[in-house]
């Protein structure tokens, strides 16, 4: 699978994490930014990040910043992208199974790295429902700002 990774500086340690145990996992990885600590501002990497999904260019997205929240709300305006916060392995199941996720957000200052990479297993490796789900999810992509 390929995945594209960004984060703002508060999730840059955790990204460089998950993006390891991705490779680990033999997924193919790019990384949209950040590179470094160095302050920055979380909306440009989250687009990134989703406009690679969005563009076919991968397959999910991982998003990362301190809280989760702002960079999947800047994932999420990228039309076609689904991003979710997960904080636990249960909801990243669900998001996948009845949500078709194809963006998974964490906060680097809620979530530790070993809870983490179990989210993104079961983000990766869980599948879509379809069915009465298919119905929800497109009419999520109907909906027009």
């Amino acid at each position: 699978m390929r995945i594209a990774f960004g984060c703002d500086h508060g999730g840059w340690q955790l990204k460089e994490e998950l993006m390891a145990h991705a490779r680990e996992l033999g997924h193919e990885v790019t990384d949209k930014g950040c590179f470094d600590q160095q302050s920055c501002d979380y909306p440009d990497f989250g687009e990134a990040a989703a406009r690679a999904v969005a563009a076919g260019e991968a397959d999910r997205a991982v998003v990362v910043c301190t809280t989760g929240i702002g960079i999947s709300i800047a994932a999420n305006k990228v039309a076609g992208v689904r991003c979710a916060l997960c904080g636990g392995v249960w909801q990243a199941e669900m998001t996948r199974r009845h949500n078709d996720a194809n963006a998974l957000a964490l906060g680097a200052g809620v979530t530790g790295p070993l809870l983490a990479k179990q989210i993104l297993e079961k983000f990766l490796t869980t599948g879509f429902e379809g069915g009465r789900h298919q119905r929800r999810v497109d009419k999520i992509g109907a909906i027009r700002p």
